[in-house]
């Protein structure tokens, strides 16, 4: 009999685990260069201030959907010793757009995020804004972030645009974080004003032998706390990335499945088939469709497994003129 309850508690754990590559370092890199040092070289709870209006800096993460960037700047954010406890917390902030988007609705999940309830929210717009930039200030917050950004910009573009870089001007100003998918590139790039305030992290795309050895070893060591042999067959790998979308955040994901079908199974060798099992739950395909089956996986696209049998749907309908 297996132990489900077990399965469950090996799963989360996994879950829980932030695995470390070079993304954490170059976060770190962007981070650095808009925190202030002491004559130690210690950085200190303070931004960085550049030109004669003592302006601060932002940067943008960008990445496809289930990249795993919302991870990497948690950690990132909870890691810096410079943005540790303060007197009120923590010294960033982090907040999701909320719906609908609107310059007044950001302002209030804003304020909402740092303890404060406007006791009307039929407040004007601006004056909520200046009670986002006094409260930021109160708490002693030096990062703001805001995550899923590219959905912040709807019918108030280019108010919002003006409003982020309002947060970075002044004897108060923060340093804000975007993160978000290209089209937040595409935006904060629209506004050259606004766009020469941010530094810019790409996140690469999975492949090649590189990551081949790194996730190779993610797997040994996932397997180990699974009680599982790791896989063996020679392409697996490659058929995992273009499962995944060449997404890291994807990667682990369907790493973690393939783990927990093994597990449930019973299984003592993580294999191919649990990587199908799990894929074909999730994206509901069928064999025909199975990048972990199919011998010419390369031709399926992850985004429409089932293309060619709808393809071949039409074309029998067609055919028998139903």
């Amino acid at each position: 009999m297996v132990d489900q309850f077990h399965v469950f508690q090996t799963v989360e754990a996994l879950r829980a685990l932030h695995i470390l590559s070079k993304r954490d370092e170059d976060f770190a890199k962007h981070l650095a260069s808009q925190l202030r040092r002491d004559e130690s070289g210690a950085f200190l709870p303070e931004p960085m201030r550049y030109t004669s209006d003592r302006e601060t800096r932002g940067i943008m993460v960008i990445d496809d959907p289930g990249g795993g960037k919302t991870r990497l700047v948690a950690r990132g954010l909870r890691k810096s010793h410079a943005l540790a406890e303060g007197p009120f917390g923590p010294r960033f902030i982090e907040v999701s757009v909320p719906s609908p988007t609107t310059l007044k609705s950001v302002a209030l999940a804003l304020l909402e995020k740092t303890g404060y309830h406007a006791s009307s929210t039929r407040r004007e717009v601006w004056s909520l804004w200046q009670q986002v930039r006094t409260r930021l200030r109160e708490l002693g917050v030096v990062v703001l972030w805001i995550d899923e950004a590219h959905d912040l910009f709807c019918a108030d573009r280019n108010l919002i645009l003006r409003a982020l870089k309002s947060l970075m001007q002044g004897e108060d100003a923060v340093i804000v974080v975007l993160s978000g998918t290209r089209r937040l590139n595409d935006i904060i790039r629209s506004d050259p004003q606004v766009q020469r305030r941010f530094s810019t992290l790409r996140l690469p795309a999975v492949e090649g032998n590189d990551n081949i050895s790194e996730f190779r070893e993610i797997i040994e060591n996932f397997c180990h706390r699974a009680g599982l042999k790791p896989p063996s067959e020679p392409d697996l790998f490659e058929r995992l990335f273009h499962a995944s979308r060449y997404r890291f955040g994807r990667v682990i994901e369907t790493i973690i499945g393939a783990i927990e079908a093994a597990m449930k199974e019973g299984a003592d060798t993580l294999d191919s088939g649990h990587f199908a099992d799990y894929w074909a739950m999730k994206e509901g395909c069928g064999a025909e469709g199975n990048i972990f089956v199919e011998v010419d996986w390369r031709g399926i696209d992850p985004d429409n497994p089932d293309q060619d049998l709808l393809q071949e749907d039409k074309d029998r309908k067609k055919r028998t003129g139903r």
